[in-house]
């Protein structure tokens, strides 16, 4: 948890929840982006990174990363070729 990878992918796990969260009020019950109310939505999209942030901070006790399982890749870590 004292390391900058942790946060990193903290916060990056942070705002893919916020997103999720606000992309899924703005769709639920096929509203329309100008029928949604955007201050629930971004009131929801906060709460829900707020409990992002508290999960990754209950659950940092794994290497590096945000989750027990969870290691952050540092850019010396080698990769799998990938083939296409």
């Amino acid at each position: 948890m004292n390391t900058g990878a942790f946060w990193k992918a903290t916060f990056e796990r942070m705002v893919r929840t916020f997103a999720q969260a606000v992309l899924g009020i703005a769709g639920a019950d096929g509203l329309g982006l100008l029928n949604t109310n955007w201050a629930d939505a971004l009131a929801v999209g906060g709460l829900a990174a707020v409990a992002a942030l508290l999960t990754a901070i209950v659950t940092s006790g794994g290497p590096v990363g945000p989750s027990i399982t969870e290691t952050v890749a540092r850019p010396d870590t080698p990769r799998r070729p990938t083939s296409i």
